[in-house]
């Protein structure tokens, strides 16, 4: 089982955030970034929303870094760590959009690239940037198909339902001959649509038991991606709960975990990083 970061300061959720993240900058990000990198785990992650709206922020928080600036920033400070997107927002991008950004970022960071993908959840974000929130499922099924069909080819095409193009040149394209599309959502059509058309799934928000009957409802491809979310945990300060709890997402059929961890200072942080990974490593 893989061990992930769900990358702090980032994003800023009112429940879940640490104290000191509200004052920190890119230099306390990027230095997690290096530790993480150095102590060997396997991606870092950043989500999308362009705008939140005040009534929904006091749960979900305001606070979202664009993922694709921040993971091109940290690409340059890290040399192995796996650059995750958790998620991009289908419906806001046209697919040859994100084909060029997210190409662009695999071959600077060096094939580090995961594109983590989602359907969406703000109405009033999609009426904003005037994207079509009725059907996006199904927008979202075409744009992964065009994706794959488009992500690491500099003369992509593709003929589906709500996108098409040929005789396009989209250059540079991702160096992954196949970037690894993870599919995030708490819904049983969220996990179709990952073992249909992406390589792994990212649930949330959803309770052990939720998932395991999901998981054992579908037949999963070979290589296929579970990536279960925990935290926040204190490797340093409990070291068997952390272990129990991994294991309990190992047990659930967890591929990779996207860990959070609760820190006073960017210090202990990077003490509980450490922690975390010789937790891992004795399991």
């Amino acid at each position: 089982m893989r061990i992930g970061l769900s990358t702090p300061v980032v994003i800023q959720m009112p429940a879940a955030a640490n104290a000191w993240e509200r004052d920190a900058g890119i230099e306390d990000i990027a230095r997690i970034a290096q530790v993480a990198d150095e102590l060997g785990f396997d991606y870092l992650t950043c989500s999308e929303h362009v705008a939140v709206p005040a009534d929904d922020a006091a749960v979900r928080g305001s606070v979202y870094w664009d993922p694709l600036a921040t993971l091109a920033f940290l690409a340059a400070r890290t040399s192995r760590i796996r650059l995750a997107t958790s998620v991009v927002v289908l419906g806001y991008h046209h697919p040859l959009a994100i084909a060029k950004r997210y190409g662009t970022l695999d071959r600077v960071s060096g094939g580090r690239l995961v594109l983590g993908v989602g359907v969406g959840s703000l109405s009033a974000e999609f009426d904003l940037l005037g994207a079509s929130w009725a059907d996006r499922g199904a927008r979202a099924d075409d744009a992964i198909r065009a994706l794959r069909a488009s992500l690491s080819t500099p003369n992509p095409a593709y003929a589906g339902e709500y996108y098409h193009y040929e005789s396009m040149m989209v250059e540079p394209c991702a160096v992954q001959p196949r970037v690894p599309i993870w599919v995030g959502g708490r819904s049983m059509r969220s996990l179709r649509r990952a073992v249909e058309l992406a390589d792994g799934w990212m649930p949330f928000g959803l309770r052990g038991a939720d998932m395991a009957r999901m998981l054992a409802a579908v037949e999963r491809p070979p290589q296929f991606d579970v990536v279960l979310p925990v935290g926040p945990l204190d490797p340093f300060g409990d070291r068997d709960t952390t272990a129990q709890r991994l294991r309990k997402l190992a047990d659930l059929g967890a591929t990779a975990v996207t860990c959070s961890l609760t820190a006073a200072t960017p210090d202990e942080y990077c003490d509980q990083l450490t922690a975390l990974r010789t937790v891992a490593d004795g399991m």
